[in-house]
């Protein structure tokens, strides 16, 4: 049974039905439909009840420190049933990254000045419980510009990890990415497990864009998720000659996108 990794900046019904968000519940259900093992994670974000959803504290799983330019930050995991779909889904947790209420920006509107820190966070942490959970993924589908540091660490830093010895990274781009610049130090901050700045290029001027153009660099397909995405991506796409699967509007009405999904995923 293939086994397809969700890497999700958005789940209803945990957050508000954006399109990301949307798919992000969808999706999972769809394909464990179709025969395919599925895990879900997403940031716990403060804005999430928790009691409301029923999330509760994985222990066995919580309990590890992500060192951040010489800072750690414990590393907490929290889960939550949607019974409706008989899945589960992870929550990544921080206090200092994930406690305040707003998702990227603060209620005045300004981008939060650590969310490349929470980038990273994000991402190292899925793939550490991950390997926690012992669970091999073929397939890690990444969506939302916060996952977009996964594929570089997989690639690099945990290219020699047996649970990940065989996963593909499918990345889909939407029109979240921000038009806000990250932190100068990015690059120097992604570092980890091999990863220097050398790897990711693009970072040395930190915006949305090229936080997206590093990703698509370890990626192994793209699915457009939006009718609009940056010229200056697809162009990156082209360049790099990646598998894609067009956006269609039609089908994501429809839910017939997830039989595409599906049959994007079985070609690697």
């Amino acid at each position: 049974m293939k086994k397809v990794l969700f890497v999700n900046s958005e789940i209803s019904p945990f957050l508000e039905e954006s399109n990301i968000a949307k798919i992000g519940r969808y999706l999972p259900q769809g394909i464990q439909e179709r025969k395919k093992e599925i895990r879900s994670f997403m940031p716990r974000y403060g804005c999430i009840n928790e009691r409301k959803n029923q999330l509760h504290e994985v222990i066995r799983l919580s309990g590890m420190n992500i060192i951040i330019s010489d800072l750690d930050r414990p590393l907490i995991i929290k889960v939550a049933s949607i019974s409706s779909a008989r899945i589960q889904v992870y929550f990544i947790d921080n206090d200092d990254y994930f406690k305040r209420k707003q998702i990227y920006r603060s209620e005045d509107g300004k981008f939060f000045a650590d969310n490349d820190e929470r980038a990273i966070f994000f991402a190292r942490g899925v793939l550490e419980t991950v390997k926690k959970l012992r669970w091999a993924p073929d397939i890690i589908h990444c969506q939302g510009w916060i996952t977009q540091l996964l594929p570089v660490y997989l690639k690099k830093a945990y290219k020699d990890d047996p649970i990940f010895s065989s996963s593909k990274v499918i990345l889909s781009l939407y029109d979240d990415t921000p038009k806000e610049k990250f932190d100068p130090a990015f690059a120097s901050k992604v570092k980890f497990g091999g990863v220097t700045a050398d790897d990711v290029p693009f970072l040395s001027k930190p915006d949305g864009i090229n936080l997206a153009k590093t990703a698509l660099q370890y990626s192994d397909g793209v699915i457009f998720g939006s009718e609009n995405i940056a010229p200056e991506l697809v162009a990156e796409c082209e360049r790099l000659a990646l598998p894609t699967l067009p956006f269609s509007k039609q089908s994501l009405e429809s839910g017939s996108y997830i039989d595409e999904y599906d049959a994007f995923f079985d070609k690697f």
